[in-house]
């Protein structure tokens, strides 16, 4: 039974798993897009969405909190460029593109990337 639990927990305990979607993010904010899998992208998604909106006042108080998930390159990225494009927009800072299956073993494929 599902017991509204959130999340999915890919295979992983819980410090992995927020050290591979820290990594998802830190990868997006850098490279502006990423190609992974469906189920990757879409848990990507709700965490760097939190993380903009969080970071969107440029505050001290929201750059310490992009500090505890990403590097120093990626929090400066972050409030420097991405937080302010988005400061009248109310949600939605990034979109997920289905590309079909993957060769190899037929997993969901997705481009999580920010809209501009």
């Amino acid at each position: 039974m599902r017991k509204r639990k959130q999340g999915r927990k890919f295979s992983r305990m819980a410090s992995p798993r927020k050290a591979f979607l820290n990594s998802l993010v830190r990868a997006l904010i850098i490279k502006g897009r990423i190609q992974t899998t469906e189920a990757r992208a879409k848990e990507t998604r709700r965490f760097a969405e939190k993380l903009i909106t969080k970071t969107r006042t440029g505050s001290m108080m929201a750059r310490r909190q992009a500090a505890l998930h990403l590097d120093a390159r990626a929090v400066k990225k972050l409030l420097d460029e991405i937080a302010p494009r988005y400061k009248e927009r109310r949600g939605g800072y990034t979109r997920v593109i289905k590309l079909g299956v993957r060769g190899s073993d037929g997993a969901r494929m997705a481009l999580l990337e920010l809209v501009q």
